[in-house]
């Protein structure tokens, strides 16, 4: 199963010659279980060297998309992405929420930002401090009365 040779318990069960029963008790035994997490990790780390040769091998692709990818993904790994200088955001920054974009492409139209206050400032509204607007929730929930 680490392998992939098999994808379910039972057709590892019938490799190994057991019962999907008694494989399945085995594989819930905690030593079994971690021997399995050892082996998947170890797994995992020896095809992450794969991984990563293959995305580098996908920056000299001859599809647009493939390239623009991979770039992304590879730079996004050191930190250099758009989400992490927040570029995308209007005021740059990183925040938590959503914004909805309702605009047209060819004009400009309604943005909503929904931004969840931070520990900060939570703590800061309960000590009646003010804090900066982009940092209290937003209701943007339609008043069907207008």
């Amino acid at each position: 199963m680490v392998r992939g040779d098999v994808k379910t318990i039972t057709a590892a069960a019938e490799q190994a010659g057991l019962s999907r029963e008694h494989l399945s008790r085995e594989l819930s035994r905690p030593h079994i279980a971690k021997l399995l997490q050892e082996k998947v990790a170890r797994n995992l780390a020896m095809s992450s060297a794969r991984a990563g040769a293959t995305k580098v091998d996908l920056l000299d692709s001859a599809n647009d998309m493939v390239r623009d990818r991979a770039s992304s993904f590879i730079l996004g790994l050191t930190g250099h992405s758009p989400d992490a200088a927040g570029s995308n955001r209007p005021g740059g920054g990183q925040r938590a929420g959503w914004i909805i974009d309702l605009s047209e492409p060819t004009q400009p139209g309604i943005v909503i930002h929904v931004v969840h206050p931070t520990e900060q400032s939570a703590a800061a509204a309960r000590a009646g401090r003010s804090e900066e607007p982009s940092r209290t929730i937003i209701d943007v929930t339609p008043n069907p009365s207008s």
